[in-house]
């Protein structure tokens, strides 16, 4: 047979126009046409091996089902062919243009407004195929259908006003006129040159399609695993595979903490590989930028990190997950909310949840990895997930003022050895656990034995703003100045300075410190501390305070109550030299650093190198009546 006159056939406006938006918007990295193409491909393959499952008279039924890639530099072409199912005439006319004899203009409108059945409509509108125009001058399709008294035809488009049509010998010359399947040969634009070379396709190929079922030769040389290890039953993984997967996914030469296989049906169809880290930072070599699971469907990627699998809490989780029950708008990059991507998100969390607490009872020491890692994640789950919030307070771990060799408690564990009269859960804000554990909030909580939970993550603050108990018993700071505990036993303390002598004291305070604080007064919840900072009744929560000073946010140190512990000795020296020695500049410099330590203690001075000066002057003063005292020089 020889090439007849190719038939011309016209696109209408519409089609010009849906061609245009294909081209030029929809697809935000021109590199996804390999992808569509290769799919197209694994889908002729899948048809014609379904077909040849019950029929076996098909041409070249010996046919290796496979997809050859080949480039040509020089003439900057890129061909795409497959032995699959193939088409006819009848067939390249209505699988190519089918959109245009469909509603094109619902199809536009549907694109505009994003609304619709938009997500639809790769399959029946052939999208895929024409992300081809966003590179190509020119796209020829040749192709022969499966049936052996088909005729091979080709059919060429500049993406302009129309297409051509005609039957040809041969899918592409050389092959024979014998092979069944489909060609698809690129003609690349000047500027979409840099896809003319074997290196680029294979990144491409193997970023896209490294998972195809079929076998994709490049050049001669197959290029792709085929197998998806996520899509094996989980009997058939072992854990050096799991291992081996991450390490290739994540360039991380540690192995993670936790390794979660899913494959499932129901509720819905989910197939997926999951990890988590053994470090918030996996190493030098990592490329990810940003975070989120890789998204396939029929193992073809369609979202390198797709963030609306998981809560934005567990975006410290790596892996794949691969489904076709996700609707896709018409470009595949971006997944759309349907009742189908909540089912799978509930089922990943569920996933998640159930290993994060398999670790937690089962593995203390691993999860206690883990929480040095990514419990700030777990914080912020608690503070933001109204609705998953009793699901992850039990994962919440707390450093105590019972901790043993930095051990970690949690919530459940704080409750079953409280007191039997103990009426809260006691925590306490700080800086650091060093300043922390050093805090005079503490004197009366220890007196009474009361274990408090340290928290010293600049999200604590904001965590525990928004918690309001846990099984049943409130949550109470221990800088609360209202906290009622049995107050000390007098007859066991220093007596307390004379009311007038402390009254003369606290004056002097507030001449020094005048609109910085905001009442100078006595108190009998200190023991080993000589002063305290705590926020008047009408005063922001030290909480919010600290979420303030975090997000900068017209932050000022806030006016706190000054108490004083007439018991502590220095509390009562200075009493002393202000009743006896008012003029003593000891007197001022000591207020003014009781003050200042208060703050650093309550995690909110502004400025602690301001205080290097005053502290070298009582240094001084500390040193000289030393000396004096002694009346000679030091040997």
């Amino acid at each position: 047979m020889t090439e007849t006159q190719p038939e011309s056939l016209e696109f209408r406006a519409e089609i010009r126009q849906l061609l245009h938006i294909l081209a030029h918007s929809l697809y935000t990295h021109r590199e996804i046409f390999m992808r569509e193409l290769i799919s197209n491909a694994s889908d002729a393959l899948h048809r014609v091996q379904f077909e040849m499952l019950t029929n076996r008279e098909v041409t070249s039924p010996e046919s290796e089902l496979a997809i050859h890639v080949e480039v040509d530099p020089d003439a900057r072409t890129i061909t795409v062919r497959d032995s699959g199912i193939g088409m006819t005439r009848e067939e390249l006319v209505e699988n190519l243009g089918t959109i245009a004899h469909s509603g094109v203009a619902a199809f536009l409108e549907s694109v505009q407004d994003a609304q619709g059945p938009a997500a639809d409509l790769i399959g029946r509108f052939g999208v895929g195929f024409y992300s081809a125009f966003m590179v190509a001058d020119e796209v020829r399709v040749r192709s022969r259908s499966y049936r052996p008294d088909a005729t091979p035809y080709e059919w060429v488009s500049s993406a302009g006003n129309s297409f051509t049509i005609a039957p040809v010998e041969a899918n592409l010359p050389g092959e024979g006129a014998a092979q069944r399947g489909t060609s698809v040969v690129v003609k690349l634009k000047e500027d979409a040159a840099e896809f003319a070379t074997q290196w680029k396709l294979e990144q491409i190929i193997l970023k896209h399609s490294n998972y195809v079922p079929f076998a994709i030769y490049l050049g001669g040389r197959e290029v792709n695993l085929k197998t998806a290890l996520w899509r094996q039953m989980p009997a058939e993984v072992t854990e050096e595979k799991q291992h081996e997967f991450y390490r290739q996914l994540t360039l991380d030469t540690e192995k993670p903490l936790a390794s979660m296989q899913l494959n499932t049906d129901a509720p819905v169809q989910v197939y997926a590989l999951l990890y988590i880290p053994s470090r918030r930072d996996t190493g030098p070599f990592r490329v990810k930028t940003d975070y989120g699971i890789r998204l396939y469907t029929k193992k073809v990627l369609i979202q390198e990190q797709a963030k609306d699998l998981l809560p934005p809490y567990f975006r410290f989780v790596e892996g794949v997950v691969d489904t076709e029950e996700l609707p896709l708008n018409v470009s595949r990059e971006t997944v759309q909310s349907s009742r189908a991507m909540e089912r799978v998100r509930k089922v990943l969390e569920n996933r998640v949840f159930k290993e994060l607490s398999r670790l937690a009872n089962e593995a203390p020491e691993s999860y206690a990895r883990f929480w040095e890692e990514f419990g700030v994640y777990i914080k912020e789950g608690v503070t933001t997930d109204l609705a998953g919030r009793d699901r992850l307070m039990p994962l919440l771990r707390f450093h105590s003022s019972r901790s043993e060799n930095g051990g970690l408690v949690s919530l459940a564990e704080y409750v079953g050895r409280m007191k039997e009269d103990q009426p809260a859960i006691y925590y306490l804000l700080g800086e650091d656990l060093t300043s922390v554990a050093s805090s005079p909030h503490l004197d009366s909580l220890r007196a009474n034995n009361l274990e408090v939970l340290y928290l010293v993550d600049p999200v604590d603050g904001l965590m525990m703003a928004s918690l309001p108990d846990y099984g049943g018993k409130p949550f109470k700071g221990a800088d609360d100045p209202n906290t009622q505990l049995p107050s000390f036993d007098e007859a066991t303390s220093e007596s307390p300075l004379p009311i007038k002598d402390l009254d003369r004291l606290k004056e002097r305070c507030v001449d020094v410190l005048g609109d910085r604080i905001a009442q100078v007064r006595d108190t009998r919840a200190l023991r080993n501390s000589p002063c305290r900072l705590v926020s008047p009744d009408d005063a922001p929560s030290r909480e919010m305070q600290r979420v303030y000073r975090m997000l900068n946010r017209d932050y000022e140190v806030p006016r706190k109550i000054l108490e004083l512990n007439p018991r502590h000795p220095l509390i009562q020296n200075l009493a002393w030299l202000v009743v006896n020695r008012p003029q003593e500049p000891l007197i001022n410099l000591a207020i003014e650093q009781l003050y200042e330590n208060g703050l650093l203690i309550e995690g909110i001075h502004p400025n602690a190198a301001a205080m290097a000066p005053r502290i070298q002057s009582l240094l001084e003063m500390a040193a000289g009546t030393l000396r004096s005292g002694e009346g000679k020089e030091p040997d």
